[in-house]
């Protein structure tokens, strides 16, 4: 039997028409949760992202089509998420992210504005949306996802990292900020990160089967991962999904402010 201990509760998930956000909100609605997704994708991927939430939980999931580059379109997202969830979120996942590697003096201005809004300032739009009503139940939970590269940098990254140690702070930030409402027994209100290095999404794919060189599909993961991930293996989408859970259940309580690497050992070094 599963455990839906989050029946009547409800999510949002931004970025969650694929990957790593599409894991999550299976997961959520599989723990009992009504889950509004959001997200890029055709008409084809949404469906079938909705019909996959659904199948994992009870149904009743819904999109929000907001572009997360504007902030009035997110005040408009959240207002109907009030009316729908009848009060407002109780799980908030910030997952939507994109991304554009090229060194900083040429990265293109309009690059750098796209990727701070949506892997950022979204996030502190939602955040300050969603928290306030979080706090009058005296239970939440916010999770952004953010990066290994929200706790270390690479080469060619420069929005990309900016963002994610910006999202990492914040959490830090809103974490203080609501750290003593609520109690033991309602759950309390949480906001935390988590900090994938990689992750076996198909957007990889081609980087995998340039590094194969003839040999196998491991071997090209092998060496992706080498210069990086000390374990030499992704994590799957649905493990970053299984600690998200875990983040939300009553007794994570006292889990705040952190944020958590998932990166085979990489930030270990």
């Amino acid at each position: 039997m599963n455990d839906t201990f989050l029946n009547g509760r409800t999510a949002l998930v931004t970025g969650s028409t694929s990957g790593i956000g599409l894991a999550i909100a299976k997961a959520l609605a599989a723990a009992g949760a009504q889950v509004a997704i959001n997200g890029l994708g055709s008409a084809e991927q949404i469906e079938h992202a909705i019909v996959g939430v659904n199948a994992a939980g009870s149904g009743g999931a819904r999109h929000f089509g907001a572009d997360l580059r504007d902030a009035n379109a997110i005040e408009a997202m959240m207002a109907e998420l009030a009316n729908w969830s009848r009060g407002g979120v109780d799980l908030l996942v910030n997952n939507a992210g994109i991304q554009h590697a090229v060194p900083l003096h040429e990265m293109p201005v309009a690059k750098w504005n796209d990727i701070i809004a949506i892997n950022l300032s979204s996030a502190f739009h939602t955040m300050r949306l969603a928290l306030p009503a979080m706090a009058q139940r005296g239970f939440g939970r916010v999770i952004n996802i953010a990066s290994v590269h929200g706790l270390v940098a690479s080469k060619d990254k420069a929005p990309y990292v900016a963002s994610k140690f910006g999202i990492v702070g914040m959490s830090k930030v809103a974490a203080l900020e609501y750290a003593a409402q609520g109690s033991r027994d309602s759950g309390g209100i949480t906001v935390n990160c988590i900090c994938p290095g990689w992750v076996e999404t198909p957007l990889i794919e081609p980087q995998i089967e340039a590094r194969m060189h003839g040999g196998s599909r491991d071997d090209g993961v092998r060496a992706l991962l080498a210069e990086k991930q000390p374990s030499l293996r992704m994590s799957l989408p649905e493990e970053i999904a299984s600690l998200a859970v875990f983040l939300c259940r009553r007794e994570a309580h006292n889990i705040t402010g952190t944020a958590m690497p998932v990166d085979g050992g990489w930030t270990a070094q």
